[in-house]
């Protein structure tokens, strides 16, 4: 069997449309058609059920394209493990992230790695945590910083941070005079949150459900520093991990603590159980076991 109908197979049963893995490749339609053929007949099978108006993958067909994949990962790993073999602790690896782990994060990692490990190099994905996850249990990306918890028969998980929630007002705030701020002294608050696409935000709204009152949400933005330039044009308060008041310096704002209950946010590394991990991976891995 040729890897090349294999690879023909895998991208017309990810389209499930001739025409659409032809966009997608470099292969014209009666190539991926001749493959798709050739591979059926080779294995005296069905792998597609082409009466229908849109194709659909046989039993057959559900069985080949799974162990089609593991058959091209293992050929796809095969250059790293070479490259390992004679170059030791040295490559690329493909690390994935949401945008705000990422510019809270990484500036930090990528100048440990190249203290410790100067000919290991990084490839940044930006990605939401789902996404990222998503990459990674493709083997699309080799590692993945995401918010916590995941699915732990899917990813081995290292813990990397634990930050606590603060609440952000501005200075003529009530609540900036006070020691700390219950979480259910919220209720009558205007939030500023995250876009509804990350974790964070329904993080905190789940939070404030479980203590008694649905939030009443001013403003929602993807960028910490807007939500903090309205915090400080007085049209809101709004909930954010400490690591963020590190990042920035506003003398309009206060910084309170929160507490019961106290609102944790915890984020790890993930890779993927059961797979290759390069010299270059594991070395990396090693850097958040210190």
């Amino acid at each position: 069997m040729d890897l090349k109908d294999f690879n023909a197979f895998i991208e017309v049963a990810n389209h499930l449309s001739f025409t659409k893995a032809a966009e997608h490749t470099y292969m014209s339609q009666p190539s991926l058609s001749k493959s798709v053929k050739k591979l059926e007949e080779e294995l005296n099978i069905t792998l597609f059920n082409r009466s229908t108006r849109n194709l659909k993958l046989t039993d057959a067909g559900n069985i080949v394209y799974s162990q089609g994949q593991q058959i091209l990962n293992l050929v796809a790993e095969l250059p790293t493990l070479l490259e390992d073999l004679v170059e030791g602790v040295a490559g690329e690896i493909k690390i994935g992230m949401p945008p705000l782990i990422g510019t809270l994060f990484f500036p930090q990692i990528a100048k440990n790695l190249q203290s410790n490990y100067p000919n290991i190099t990084i490839e940044l994905h930006e990605h939401g945590a789902k996404v990222v996850e998503d990459l990674v249990d493709k083997g699309q990306i080799d590692a993945g910083i995401i918010v916590l918890p995941t699915d732990t028969e899917i990813f081995n998980v290292q813990p990397f941070i634990s930050d606590k929630f603060f609440v952000f007002v501005h200075r003529d705030h009530p609540f900036a005079t006070r020691d700390a701020v219950k979480l259910s002294d919220l209720k009558d608050e205007k939030l500023i949150l995250f876009s509804k696409s990350f974790t964070l935000h329904r993080y905190i709204i789940g939070a404030c459900k479980e203590v008694g009152f649905n939030p009443m949400i001013s403003y929602e933005s993807s960028q910490w520093d807007l939500i903090i330039e309205l915090v400080a044009a007085k049209l809101g308060i709004t909930l954010l991990p400490q690591s963020i008041s590190e990042k920035f310096s506003n003398d309009q704002i206060k910084i309170v603590p929160l507490e019961e209950p106290p609102l944790l946010w915890k984020l790890g590394i993930v890779t993927k159980k059961d797979s290759y991990h390069s010299f270059a991976l594991k070395k990396f891995m090693e850097m958040f076991h210190k």
